[in-house]
């Protein structure tokens, strides 16, 4: 039985109502007859056939089997025959036009991505038509420290703060990247030229930072302020690192300081997956299939995913867009399935783990009753290469409708569809190019 969507034109209360994204939340919607991964954590939800989620003003009322209460007055939405799963958290985006540090230092903690990222880019959009509603959107690799991460709600919203995840003080949530290997060493003076000096330069920091921290804090250095947030541990760091011996380094400077961290991308990390385990370490992988652009990434192997898993190792994907597109994130937990990987552990790894190493999971992650309503409504298995992302929802909103012209561009276009600045460069350079031919 196909997905049957309400009419769009019943009468003018019922376009009255969708018309508006408030009144809608207010109504509860019912989605009945479904498939549903729930993810569950706590509630130990599983997979439910013939299931029923309920959401109502942004969040999940109730979720469970065909006797799930549904309330008086609810939309109710026949999903039989569809697949419905929390939305994608990807742990490691560049979405936004985002960037961070700049040249003049190898170590920045004071950039900030939030004061960088262009809400209205279409690239967000695109990673909703993929099915991703939480993204940690990061400065670039290139310095030791590139700046602070912004925790991305992937919401409607018109500036920065309308999607920012806010911890308990109403402050935006975020990480800071770290990084080593070969992307920080550089001939400039102000950066490291070996890996031994990249780890010298951060080992020192960190020293500096411990007596900042300890003393009277004054006069106010706000990067400082920062790397008082890593020490004291409310400040996770993101740690950009690939060969074996760079996660080694990364693990022995966590061990040292006493930082929290989440080993970005590993792509040899399946190599030394033991020792990882060991360190309580956990894992936002990319399993490239197709290694190029630095040999810190010839070993990549699409077993990564299935060793660590194999190892105990918390592992979430990411999509390190656009190293790997973000309209293809099922397609890279497909891959790592293909490699060794569980079926629910590749599905995990793109929603509830990616919550808890962000610390999200009280939020987003599983479709569990409190939590924001963020889910995806798809045609089938989400790892079948024959699937399509129907229908992606944050907050209770319906912001990707595949059946929508003007939403599947974002789906199916290419770099820059759906962005009229980027079609009107593009229209531009073909008209000069037409009179010039002239």
């Amino acid at each position: 039985m196909p997905f049957i969507k309400p009419a769009l034109a019943a009468s003018a209360a019922v376009i009255a109502l969708c018309a508006s994204p408030a009144a809608a939340q207010e109504q509860p919607i019912a989605f009945t007859g479904a498939t549903i991964h729930t993810m569950g954590t706590d509630s130990g939800l599983g997979t439910i056939q013939g299931g029923t989620l309920v959401i109502q003003n942004g969040r999940i009322v109730a979720v469970g089997g065909a006797e799930t209460a549904i309330p008086a007055g609810a939309d109710v939405r026949d999903a039989t025959g569809m697949v419905v799963m929390p939305g994608i958290v990807d742990t490691h985006s560049h979405i936004g036009e985002v960037s961070g540090a700049d040249s003049s230092a190898a170590i920045q903690p004071d950039v900030r991505a939030l004061d960088a990222i262009n809400v209205r880019d279409s690239s967000i959009a695109r990673a909703r038509s993929g099915g991703v509603t939480t993204a940690n959107v990061m400065p670039g690799s290139g310095h030791l420290m590139g700046g602070q991460t912004f925790y991305m709600h992937l919401r409607d919203g018109y500036n920065i703060r309308d999607l920012a995840f806010l911890d308990d003080d109403g402050d935006m949530m975020g990480g800071m990247k770290m990084a080593n290997g070969t992307n920080p060493i550089r001939e400039n003076p102000a950066f490291p030229s070996t890996r031994a000096r990249s780890a010298a330069m951060v080992r020192s920091h960190f020293v500096e930072a411990q007596e900042y921290c300890a003393g009277e804090r004054s006069p106010r250095d706000i990067g400082m302020e920062a790397m008082c947030e890593i020490l004291s541990g409310e400040r996770l760091v993101h740690f950009h690192s690939h060969r074996t011996d760079d996660i080694m380094t990364a693990i022995r400077l966590r061990d040292e300081f006493g930082f929290r961290m989440l080993l970005q991308h590993g792509i040899e990390s399946g190599q030394v997956a033991r020792e990882i385990a060991a360190a309580g370490v956990p894992v936002s992988a990319i399993l490239v299939d197709s290694p190029g652009g630095k040999l810190e990434a010839a070993n990549a192997d699409i077993t990564t995913a299935a060793q660590l898993e194999a190892a105990g190792v918390f592992i979430s994907l990411h999509s390190d867009d656009n190293v790997i597109d973000s309209r293809l994130m099922f397609r890279h937990a497909g891959i790592a399935v293909r490699g060794g990987m569980s079926h629910d552990g590749a599905l995990r790894a793109l929603t509830i783990n990616g919550a808890v190493q962000l610390g999200l999971e009280d939020r987003v992650g599983s479709l569990e009753p409190g939590k924001y309503a963020d889910f995806l409504i798809l045609t089938g298995d989400p790892l079948s290469v024959y699937t399509d992302i129907e229908e992606t929802w944050v907050l209770g909103e319906l912001l990707f409708d595949r059946d929508n012209p003007d939403h599947l561009v974002h789906a199916t276009g290419g770099f820059g569809a759906g962005n009229p600045q980027m079609n009107t460069h593009v229209l531009e350079g073909e008209a000069r190019m037409q009179e010039a031919a002239r």
